[in-house]
């Protein structure tokens, strides 16, 4: 089973998305529970491609959040590297 950790950059990104959406007092739990069926299944998110390549990510809790995030297979660690308003025109899924 993988362990899934979010990188500073994301935490700091989920920070600047709490404020800015003001997203309810329960966002993390929400992102934990986003986040968990990576502990079985950590390539489960589609690859990214540009200069994004290498990395993957899944959707929410809601449908507008994207997080990024890398699988180190050796040891078996998912990193979440960043956090996105996917509406957003600096998303990864923008062309």
């Amino acid at each position: 089973m993988a362990t899934v950790e979010l990188a500073r950059t994301a935490v700091e990104d989920l920070h600047r998305l709490i404020v800015t959406h003001s997203l309810p007092a329960d966002t993390r739990q929400r992102i934990r529970a986003t986040l968990a069926p990576l502990l079985e299944f950590p390539r489960l998110g589609p690859e990214l491609s540009s200069r994004w390549e290498g990395m993957r990510f899944v959707l929410g809790p809601w449908r507008w959040m994207i997080m990024v995030y890398t699988h180190d297979e050796s040891s078996d660690r998912v990193v979440v590297v960043s956090i996105h308003d996917a509406r957003s025109s600096r998303s990864p899924t923008m062309r």
